[in-house]
């Protein structure tokens, strides 16, 4: 009988096809043993130079990890923080840690220092593991900022009151001198002791509830939220992805997009899901992009809008030869290059880091740009007024919420009412409605998170910093839409009386406390009679967005 009310499910988890093992460690165990020889990773490591990997050389160096961190003395639970760029160490540390039962905590490169110091407390991180810096970024001085104490310590017996849970830092790089620091080759040899014996009994006792990742995501308020993911989700988003995007062994897909976002995670890992090759990239460059894709014939390229927009404005773009790429995102640059000639359509879907990424989707030929796709097995998404908690009729919009196998087992240090309804539902704060057909329609969020550039910023971070500027009186910060990023992070500002400054002074001070992406791309400065309040003197947000967006449309 059909459904008058707006509420779907997939069909059972048990009757997927296509699903393998459900923890970490049998996912690397079951696709290093299928796919020995097959190439698994590729990257230009830092001197410039092509480094390759089999699938028999990843898993390997994965149990490399695992003894060292058992050899160490991680036990169950243990909380392993991973500091790095898009490089393969990073796979060789989560598949590691999870062979060894601890919980690998993904750690923003993107965050500044205080960022970086709460997601390192909040998580309780036992043990880091570090790349020395990216970029501009100096990881080690820091790190070594954070902890004063470490300076004066052996790798193992760090105690410091900043972070008290945090014995040992580990650098991946090699490094002249990081008193304190441990290097990649001292801990690595540390698993000498460790025998097969012993990693094949600590990874067959990980179970799919277990405890898999740490990822921190912008929620509504000031703080970024730790979400706990299990086993099961991590692995099944991995196959899940591969199938969606129709890889196979003679794929190679290219990534620059950081592992620390869930997307990105089950996205470029969905590869390994396949046996086809990551092309790894540190971070984004267009150029350098374009290059590699190129040289190493990628097949599929993951890259956000404004990624691609990047991607166009290369002087050699027309010029290169990208007759290889046959999988791409919607709307991809890729699909209008003239050396391209696949029909793949490409993908939309619907989901947050707080499910593991998509929780329904559509692709390849069944694409539809349109609509957010049908249900994946084993999870339910309804429809409810959002005053009520009520299901809504088919057809009519109300908030998105949903629960299944790929659900966060909830935000860390907090109790499990503040995440799920009764009924065990996630509410989204997201808008949308189904069709009869079962098709699920995204229309925006209900909140005020922004999401820019395929990330989520929280307005309520960003105003807490700009209100710390001297000459702000206060700030409210709106997501303008933009078809380049989604949408533009913009602070709208009254300044105190009698002070001066410019968007460049404001954008340079929140650079110093924010992520790159959080900073606003424009800043506004508004009378106090022209923001738009309540009766009870609260500013009407989606009136302020409409007066953002006039202002940027008409040159401010």
């Amino acid at each position: 009988m059909m459904t008058t009310v707006s509420e779907f499910s997939g069909i059972p988890l048990a009757e997927e096809p296509g699903i393998g093992a459900l923890t970490l460690s049998d996912f690397a165990r079951e696709v290093g043993e299928r796919f020995t020889q097959h190439e698994a990773i590729c990257w230009r490591n830092l001197s410039g130079e092509m480094s390759r990997y089999s699938y028999a050389e990843f898993y390997a160096e994965c149990r490399k990890v695992a003894s060292a961190l058992l050899a160490l003395g991680t036990t169950r639970g243990t909380r392993v923080g991973i500091l790095a760029s898009n490089r393969p160490e990073w796979l060789f540390c989560v598949f590691g840690a999870s062979m060894a039962g601890a919980t690998t905590v993904a750690l923003n490169t993107f965050s500044p220092k205080r960022e970086l110091t709460l997601q390192l407390d909040i998580a309780d991180v036992a043990i880091l593991l570090m790349e020395a810096g990216v970029g501009s970024r100096d990881f080690i001085e820091e790190i070594s900022g954070i902890c004063p104490e470490l300076a004066n310590t052996t790798p193992g017996e760090l105690l410091t009151p900043e972070l008290p849970f945090l014995r040992r830092v580990v650098c991946i790089d090699e490094v002249e001198s990081a008193t304190g620091i441990q290097s990649w080759p001292d801990f690595r040899a540390a698993g000498a002791s460790i025998s097969d014996a012993v990693v094949d009994a600590a990874a067959a006792r990980i179970s799919p509830a277990d405890e898999a990742l740490i990822f921190f995501s912008s929620g509504s308020t000031a703080q970024p939220k730790a979400i706990r993911q299990t086993q099961r989700a991590a692995s099944l988003q991995c196959w899940r992805c591969g199938k969606m995007f129709d890889l196979d062994t003679k794929s190679r897909v290219w990534n620059a997009n950081g592992f620390f976002f869930s997307g990105n995670f089950a996205m470029a890992f969905g590869t390994l899901s396949r046996g086809g090759c990551m092309v790894l990239l540190r971070y984004f460059d267009p150029d350098k992009a374009l290059e590699l894709i190129e040289q190493e014939r990628v097949t599929c390229v993951l890259a956000w809008p404004h990624q691609e927009a990047r991607f166009k404005e290369c002087p050699d773009w027309l010029s290169r030869d990208f007759s290889s790429v046959k999988r791409m995102v919607a709307d991809s640059a890729f699909h209008d290059h003239p050396t391209v000639t696949a029909q793949w359509k490409g993908m939309n879907g619907y989901g947050s880091t707080e499910t593991f990424t998509f929780v329904a989707a559509v692709s390849g030929e069944d694409y539809n740009e349109t609509n957010q796709g049908t249900v994946w097995p084993g999870n339910t998404i309804r429809i409810v007024d959002p005053e009520t908690g009520q299901a809504v009729p088919i057809g009519e919009t109300g908030e998105i919420v949903v629960k299944g196998p790929t659900l966060m087992m909830g935000y860390l240090k907090t109790v499990p009412e503040e995440c799920f309804d009764s009924e065990g539902f996630f509410h989204t704060a997201d808008a949308g409605y189904f069709s009869a057909s079962g098709n699920l329609y995204w229309k925006g969020r209900l909140s005020d998170i922004i999401k820019t550039g395929g990330a989520n910023v929280s307005p309520a971070e960003i105003n807490e910093i700009l209100n710390q500027h001297p000459a702000v009186q206060y700030c409210h910060t709106v997501g303008v839409p933009d078809p380049k990023f989604g949408e533009l992070v913009v602070a709208c500002i009254l300044l105190r009386e009698g002070a001066v400054a410019d968007e460049s002074d404001l954008q340079s001070f929140a650079r110093k406390h924010l992520a790159s992406y959080k900073v606003p791309r424009n800043v506004l400065f508004f009378d106090e009679s022209e923001m738009p309040l309540t009766g009870s003197n609260k500013v009407k947000l989606a009136e302020l967005r409409e007066l953002a967006a006039g202002r940027l449309a008409i040159g401010r």
